[in-house]
Protein backbone atom coordinates (compact mmCIF):
# COMPACT_ATOMS: atom_id res chain seq x y z
CA UNK A 1 0.00 0.00 0.00
CA UNK A 2 1.37 3.40 -1.13
CA UNK A 3 1.22 6.22 1.57
CA UNK A 4 1.92 9.77 0.75
CA UNK A 5 4.12 11.64 3.66
CA UNK A 6 2.72 15.07 4.04
CA UNK A 7 4.35 15.71 7.32
CA UNK A 8 5.81 19.31 7.81
CA UNK A 9 8.34 18.67 9.76
CA UNK A 10 11.46 15.82 9.47
CA UNK A 11 12.63 14.17 12.68
CA UNK A 12 14.85 16.40 13.43
CA UNK A 13 11.63 18.93 13.55
CA UNK A 14 13.22 21.03 10.68
CA UNK A 15 10.37 22.64 8.17
CA UNK A 16 10.04 20.72 5.46
CA UNK A 17 7.02 22.84 3.79
CA UNK A 18 9.67 23.16 0.66
CA UNK A 19 10.12 19.60 -0.07
CA UNK A 20 8.74 18.05 -2.34
CA UNK A 21 6.11 15.04 -1.79
CA UNK A 22 6.82 11.65 -1.25
CA UNK A 23 5.35 8.62 -2.08
CA UNK A 24 6.50 5.20 0.58
CA UNK A 25 5.77 1.73 -0.41
CA UNK A 26 5.01 -0.67 2.19
CA UNK A 27 8.55 -1.38 2.79
CA UNK A 28 9.10 2.49 3.85
CA UNK A 29 11.37 3.06 0.49
CA UNK A 30 10.89 6.48 -0.29
CA UNK A 31 10.38 7.16 -4.19
CA UNK A 32 9.62 10.40 -6.31
CA UNK A 33 5.68 10.94 -6.90
CA UNK A 34 4.32 9.25 -9.90
CA UNK A 35 4.03 11.05 -12.93
CA UNK A 36 0.58 11.33 -14.15
CA UNK A 37 -0.48 8.87 -17.38
CA UNK A 38 0.43 9.99 -20.53
CA UNK A 39 -2.39 10.33 -22.00
CA UNK A 40 -3.64 13.05 -19.51
CA UNK A 41 -1.50 15.88 -19.63
CA UNK A 42 -1.71 17.97 -16.31
CA UNK A 43 -4.14 20.86 -16.62
CA UNK A 44 -4.83 24.17 -14.33
CA UNK A 45 -8.72 25.12 -13.24
CA UNK A 46 -8.81 27.89 -15.52
CA UNK A 47 -8.32 25.69 -18.58
CA UNK A 48 -10.77 23.40 -16.95
CA UNK A 49 -13.38 26.04 -16.19
CA UNK A 50 -12.77 27.24 -19.93
CA UNK A 51 -13.27 23.97 -21.37
CA UNK A 52 -16.30 23.16 -19.57
CA UNK A 53 -17.82 26.77 -20.78
CA UNK A 54 -16.96 26.62 -24.31
CA UNK A 55 -19.97 26.11 -26.70
CA UNK A 56 -22.32 26.48 -23.42
CA UNK A 57 -24.76 29.50 -23.05
CA UNK A 58 -24.43 30.90 -19.90
CA UNK A 59 -27.34 32.69 -17.63
CA UNK A 60 -27.11 36.29 -16.97
CA UNK A 61 -28.43 36.85 -13.58
CA UNK A 62 -31.27 39.45 -15.10
CA UNK A 63 -32.94 36.57 -16.81
CA UNK A 64 -32.93 34.27 -13.96
CA UNK A 65 -36.35 35.57 -12.83
CA UNK A 66 -38.14 34.87 -16.21
CA UNK A 67 -36.52 31.55 -17.08
CA UNK A 68 -37.41 30.57 -13.02
CA UNK A 69 -41.21 31.38 -13.99
CA UNK A 70 -40.43 29.69 -16.87
CA UNK A 71 -39.84 26.20 -15.23
CA UNK A 72 -36.06 26.44 -14.83
CA UNK A 73 -34.27 24.60 -11.79
CA UNK A 74 -32.33 26.79 -9.67
CA UNK A 75 -29.59 24.81 -7.72
CA UNK A 76 -27.76 26.56 -5.50
CA UNK A 77 -24.47 25.06 -4.47
CA UNK A 78 -23.23 27.78 -2.30
CA UNK A 79 -21.69 27.03 1.35
CA UNK A 80 -24.26 27.04 4.15
CA UNK A 81 -21.91 30.13 6.24
CA UNK A 82 -21.78 32.06 2.67
CA UNK A 83 -26.00 31.45 1.74
CA UNK A 84 -26.90 31.89 5.89
CA UNK A 85 -24.83 35.51 5.54
CA UNK A 86 -26.15 36.59 1.81
CA UNK A 87 -29.63 35.68 1.29
CA UNK A 88 -31.22 33.37 -0.73
CA UNK A 89 -32.68 33.57 -4.39
CA UNK A 90 -36.60 33.42 -4.25
CA UNK A 91 -37.70 30.13 -6.44
CA UNK A 92 -33.86 28.53 -5.96
CA UNK A 93 -33.13 25.04 -4.70
CA UNK A 94 -30.38 24.43 -2.13
CA UNK A 95 -28.49 21.04 -2.08
CA UNK A 96 -25.52 20.41 -0.75
CA UNK A 97 -22.43 19.63 -2.89
CA UNK A 98 -21.47 16.93 -1.82
CA UNK A 99 -24.96 15.00 -2.78
CA UNK A 100 -26.32 17.27 -5.24
CA UNK A 101 -25.45 15.10 -8.62
CA UNK A 102 -27.19 12.14 -6.51
CA UNK A 103 -30.24 13.83 -5.55
CA UNK A 104 -30.53 15.26 -9.14
CA UNK A 105 -29.71 12.02 -11.21
CA UNK A 106 -32.72 9.94 -12.61
CA UNK A 107 -31.10 6.74 -12.47
CA UNK A 108 -29.77 7.34 -8.82
CA UNK A 109 -31.34 5.38 -6.07
CA UNK A 110 -31.30 9.08 -4.02
CA UNK A 111 -32.86 11.08 -5.93
CA UNK A 112 -35.32 13.53 -5.89
CA UNK A 113 -38.71 11.84 -6.12
CA UNK A 114 -39.91 15.44 -8.07
CA UNK A 115 -36.49 16.47 -9.90
CA UNK A 116 -35.80 18.04 -13.04
CA UNK A 117 -35.75 15.67 -16.05
CA UNK A 118 -33.00 15.27 -18.72
CA UNK A 119 -34.89 17.74 -20.63
CA UNK A 120 -35.19 20.28 -18.07
CA UNK A 121 -33.84 23.84 -18.26
CA UNK A 122 -31.00 22.82 -14.61
CA UNK A 123 -29.38 26.19 -13.46
CA UNK A 124 -26.42 25.78 -10.99
CA UNK A 125 -25.20 28.81 -8.67
CA UNK A 126 -22.17 29.31 -6.67
CA UNK A 127 -20.66 32.37 -5.53
CA UNK A 128 -19.01 33.60 -8.76
CA UNK A 129 -20.05 31.56 -11.43
CA UNK A 130 -16.69 29.44 -11.02
CA UNK A 131 -17.96 26.08 -9.64
CA UNK A 132 -21.18 26.39 -10.93
CA UNK A 133 -19.37 25.81 -14.26
CA UNK A 134 -17.71 22.29 -13.33
CA UNK A 135 -21.03 21.98 -11.28
CA UNK A 136 -23.59 22.42 -14.75
CA UNK A 137 -20.62 20.36 -16.97
CA UNK A 138 -21.39 16.91 -14.16
CA UNK A 139 -24.65 17.53 -15.05
CA UNK A 140 -24.38 17.17 -19.10
CA UNK A 141 -22.36 14.51 -17.95
CA UNK A 142 -25.68 12.65 -16.20
CA UNK A 143 -27.93 13.88 -19.14
CA UNK A 144 -28.96 17.08 -18.43
CA UNK A 145 -28.17 18.24 -22.08
CA UNK A 146 -29.64 21.63 -20.29
CA UNK A 147 -27.74 22.30 -17.85
CA UNK A 148 -25.75 26.07 -17.34
CA UNK A 149 -24.88 28.14 -14.62
CA UNK A 150 -25.52 31.83 -13.68
CA UNK A 151 -22.61 34.35 -14.81
CA UNK A 152 -21.08 36.05 -11.50
CA UNK A 153 -23.00 33.42 -9.45
CA UNK A 154 -24.91 34.74 -6.26
CA UNK A 155 -22.90 38.11 -5.84
CA UNK A 156 -24.18 38.96 -10.00
CA UNK A 157 -27.51 38.62 -8.49
CA UNK A 158 -26.84 40.37 -5.67
CA UNK A 159 -25.16 43.11 -7.56
CA UNK A 160 -27.83 43.48 -9.79
CA UNK A 161 -30.25 44.85 -6.72
CA UNK A 162 -32.58 41.43 -7.34
CA UNK A 163 -34.71 40.03 -4.49
CA UNK A 164 -32.70 37.82 -1.78
CA UNK A 165 -34.69 36.42 0.71
CA UNK A 166 -33.56 34.97 4.38
CA UNK A 167 -34.40 31.65 4.36
CA UNK A 168 -34.07 29.31 1.03
CA UNK A 169 -37.45 28.26 -0.60
CA UNK A 170 -35.98 24.66 -0.91
CA UNK A 171 -33.18 22.77 1.04
CA UNK A 172 -32.35 19.48 0.07
CA UNK A 173 -29.78 17.24 2.41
Amino acid sequence: MNTLDDSRLSADGASTADAPAVDTDAAGTSRPPAAPPADTAPRGIDEIVAAAREGRERVDADDLPRLLDQGAWLIDLRTPWTRDFEGHVPGGVVIEPTVFLWRLDPLSGSRLSDGPGYDDLVITMCNEGYSSTLAARDLRELGFARATDVIGGFRAWAEAGLPIQAEPTRYIT
